[in-house]
């Protein structure tokens, strides 16, 4: 199961009365196996938070962040991101090419 974080995020400082809405948010998702081989693509995704249920810059929580990621992602690239973390460890179990010189 991948591990989704959040590095950074992106705000207007005021947007239609209210202070510091986050615009974009900068995920990295990871995962790694028993083996210790590991995928791990990073990523941004634009958001509007301005509007329904705001949550002030300062009470917002990581968990928070991450959720608005994956909503703003949607189900089917969330599972796409997942599963090409799931590809990049099996390659790297199973490599399917290589690279280097022959001497």
């Amino acid at each position: 199961m991948a591990t989704w974080t959040i590095s950074s995020m992106d705000r207007d400082i005021t947007q239609d009365g209210k202070a510091n809405v986050v615009t974009t948010i900068h995920w990295r998702a990871s995962e790694t196996d028993s083996d210790g081989n590991s995928g791990s693509p990073y990523g941004s995704v634009g958001v509007t938070l301005g509007s329904g249920a705001f949550v002030a810059y300062a009470d917002i929580t990581e968990a928070n962040a991450i959720q608005w990621a994956k909503d703003a992602l949607g189900t089917d690239e969330v599972a796409s991101i997942e599963a090409r973390i799931a590809s990049q460890i099996t390659e790297m179990k199973t490599p399917t090419v290589a690279s280097g010189v022959s001497w």
